[in-house]
């Protein structure tokens, strides 16, 4: 276990690592420990993860069920090459088929959130002979060169230095934004649709391969799509023989109350994407669920993609024991219950705060919109361009007060440790609601 001091830590860090999404000239909080929903700096001050890190630490920490599934296993095979079986990697694939919707039938693993992206853009183009994946704007899917250009926001741009060829982008149902009244969800989703279809055939229908959403997009504000929106992006791919594709690492695994976000609508994509809540970030693991379909496909033809730590065998035991505790705490059915308690949070602060334009939340993920005016509804800093650093001082703020989180553009993003009780969420949004009259009085 290393010795080093805190300010070695960051002396280090700062000399030898290259954070990703931030400049290299950083100053770094240093963190020595974390249990529970807490992490604790060398000063030994606390703060609420209420961003569970990057949305993955789903349980908190310092869990023993967790690590001594993962000491165990170091003892009997850490890890084998992709092409063997091993007990964990087995049981986890089918546990993980039990929790999908009922025409799924396999799994194929990956390291993270990225490659998994990755591996479901090579299924549908390899089992449809077509180039082209549709995408939304709003959208993040990882930083790897497909994965890259499949994500619509600006951290798609330095990838396309020239992009990747066969990615096409479409408008996502943001209604807070869209500047048009529907008088039902299904009148909005209606009208997107037809959006999309339209560009569907302007594109050439027979060349796409796959259309890929996040289920209810994550980073880029919790943008939750209009009821009939999903079932009618289904149908249109249906109809055009397109993949449906949803991207479930954010939002898998208990995040909006269920195993994974399509049963809120219903809805049975043909891949699967995850990551993230697979272990709650124990250690890294990802993946693709492919359907029936698609598992027929590759029976007789030779799955052209691989990764040296597919399926890595500790990682998929870190999975089993973090699946087990999903059960044993009923920790989906706690996010259900609690999620009603965090949606009222956010509607309170929304009644108090001027600054607030609106907010969004499904279980136990959440998201701040921010404004400098809640008529016109202009956003608190431009989109793509916080010159003046508004959103770092805020966020800056709220970690100097114990709350620590993260967003994009004008959002604050809100997604705790799903272990986390109504008092701790009442504690963490008194240090929000403190820093949210500063920002109405001073920004």
């Amino acid at each position: 276990m290393s010795k080093l001091t805190k300010q070695q830590v960051v002396e280090y860090d700062k000399t030898y690592n290259q954070h990703p999404w931030l400049i290299g000239n950083i100053d770094p909080l240093a963190v020595e420990r974390a249990e529970g929903i807490y992490f604790y700096d060398y000063d030994g001050k606390r703060y609420y993860d209420m961003s569970c890190q990057l949305s993955c630490a789903n349980i908190g920490f310092g869990h023993p069920e967790i690590s001594e599934a993962i000491k165990k296993q170091l003892d009997i095979l850490p890890y084998n090459a992709p092409a063997y079986a091993t007990a964990p990697k087995s049981e986890l694939a089918k546990r993980i088929i039990g929790l999908a919707p009922d025409n799924m039938a396999k799994v194929f693993f990956t390291c993270g959130g990225s490659d998994a992206n990755e591996a479901a853009i090579n299924i549908a183009r390899t089992v449809t002979g077509r180039s082209k994946i549709f995408s939304r704007y709003r959208s993040y899917h990882g930083s790897t060169l497909g994965a890259g250009n499949l994500s619509g926001d600006p951290r798609r741009f330095d990838l396309e230095l020239p992009a990747a060829p066969g990615f096409v982008k479409f408008a996502d149902p943001y209604l807070y934004r869209s500047g048009l009244k529907f008088k039902t969800p299904a009148e909005a989703s209606a009208h997107y649709l037809r959006l999309l279809e339209e560009q569907i055939v302007y594109e050439g229908a027979d060349r796409i391969a796959a259309i890929e959403i996040e289920t209810v997009t994550g980073a880029n504000g919790v943008i939750i799509p209009p009821d009939g929106y999903l079932q009618g992006l289904r149908a249109l791919c249906d109809k055009y023989g397109i993949l449906l594709i949803c991207d479930e690492v954010m939002a898998g695994f208990g995040r909006t109350g269920t195993a994974f976000a399509v049963e809120h609508w219903d809805v049975k994509p043909d891949i699967i994407a995850f990551a993230k809540g697979i272990t709650s970030g124990y250690i890294q693991l990802g993946g693709v669920i492919i359907s029936k379909q698609i598992a027929d496909f590759y029976k007789d033809k030779v799955f052209q993609y691989g990764l040296t730590y597919s399926g890595h065998t500790l990682a998929c035991a870190a999975g089993i024991a973090c699946l087990d505790f999903y059960e044993k705490y009923s920790i989906f059915d706690h996010v259900k219950t609690l999620g009603k308690v965090f949606g009222k949070l956010l509607e309170e602060q929304k009644k108090k705060h001027v600054c607030i334009g609106e907010v969004r939340y499904i279980g136990l993920f959440g998201a701040i919109e921010l404004v400098k005016n809640r008529e016109n509804r202009e956003p608190l800093v431009p989109y793509g361009g916080d010159k003046k650093g508004v959103m770092k001082r805020i966020f800056g703020l709220l970690r100097e007060r114990g709350f620590a989180t993260y967003g994009r553009e004008n959002n604050i993003n809100i997604c705790p440790p799903l272990i986390i009780t109504e008092q701790e969420l009442r504690s963490a949004f008194e240090i929000l609601d403190s820093v949210l009259s500063i920002v109405d009085s001073e920004l």
